[in-house]
């Protein structure tokens, strides 16, 4: 009886071992086929950029992290002593005309394969038109608009020639939503849904697909929540942890989907009040009450 459970005992941690190995295995050759391959992704040095950068390197993909805050070199180690990938982080102002040729050339001297796009750089305000700076308007508009459709229109180019890629643009609910103090944020970003919708239709054939992930609030410390209306979101679902988003954008797009709205239900229910509930003398009446 004992010499049984010695033998069964055997099999057991023979089986076990044999689990493991070929899980290291799987793992290691994962990593061997896509090692050569980069993701790009803007805006990582915290929040939504971060988390798409992790996941990235979960998949086995090299990183180029680019962010305007030296926070970046920081989180490129961080990825580098959890990832058995090579991670290159850059500093760059990506608010600038220029700045999406300038990080195409980047790659393209350093001989980097791009099959990963995640224009997720951004900013966001509650102010209305007039009262913010020049500066900053054109900041917005390029960060929103010119830098992720030429890195789009640069990046595209090089996938189609490989025939595979994938680009996910960071978009908005506030895109459906037009109100006042959001009117260049939900402007800007209502150009690039648009722009990521139309380019999904033309470039799927040439086998790049292009993703507009469209999410609502999340608990990221951009938008100077109360702590207890943060917590209350949490508990409801209408806010969601940046990891959570992370996750939904990528595995959508590496199923090829033109959309993903997160979280789905309260965007939907929002977009429908406002749209057929909020008419422009209502906003109006917000207004001159102080509410917004």
């Amino acid at each position: 009886m004992q010499e049984s459970a010695k033998i069964v005992c055997k099999i057991c941690v023979f089986g076990i071992f044999f689990v493991i190995l070929q899980h290291k295995l799987n793992i290691v050759i994962v990593y061997q086929i896509v090692n050569h391959m980069y993701a790009l992704i803007t805006g990582a040095s915290s929040g939504c950029g971060y988390e798409y950068a992790r996941i990235m390197a979960s998949k086995g993909y090299n990183l180029l992290i680019v962010s305007n805050e030296e926070a970046i070199h920081e989180k490129a180690q961080l990825l580098r002593d959890n990832f058995p990938v090579e991670v290159r982080s850059l500093v760059m102002d990506l608010g600038r005309q220029e700045a999406a040729k300038e990080l195409h050339n980047y790659c393209q001297e350093q001989l980097l394969d791009v099959e990963v796009l995640i224009n997720n750089a951004g900013v966001y305000h509650d102010r209305d038109f007039l009262d913010d700076s020049e500066a900053f308007n054109l900041l917005i508009m390029n960060l929103h608009m010119i830098t992720p459709a030429m890195l789009t229109y640069y990046f595209a180019h090089d996938m189609a020639q490989r025939g595979k890629g994938y680009i996910l643009n960071m978009c908005s609910i506030t895109a459906d939503i037009a109100v006042q103090r959001l009117g260049s944020y939900g402007s800007t970003k209502a150009f690039l849904r648009n722009f990521t919708r139309a380019l999904h239709v033309e470039m799927k054939d040439k086998g790049v697909i292009i993703t507009d992930m469209t999410p609502g609030a999340i608990n990221t410390g951009l938008y100077n929540i109360k702590p207890w209306a943060t917590k209350l979101g949490l508990i409801l679902g209408y806010i969601v942890q940046p990891d959570y988003l992370a996750r939904r954008g990528v595995r959508a797009m590496m199923r090829g989907r033109a959309k993903v709205s997160v979280p789905f239900v309260w965007n939907y229910l929002l977009i429908w009040l406002v749209v057929l509930f909020v008419p422009t003398c209502l906003l109006r009446l917000i207004r001159k009450m102080g509410l917004f």
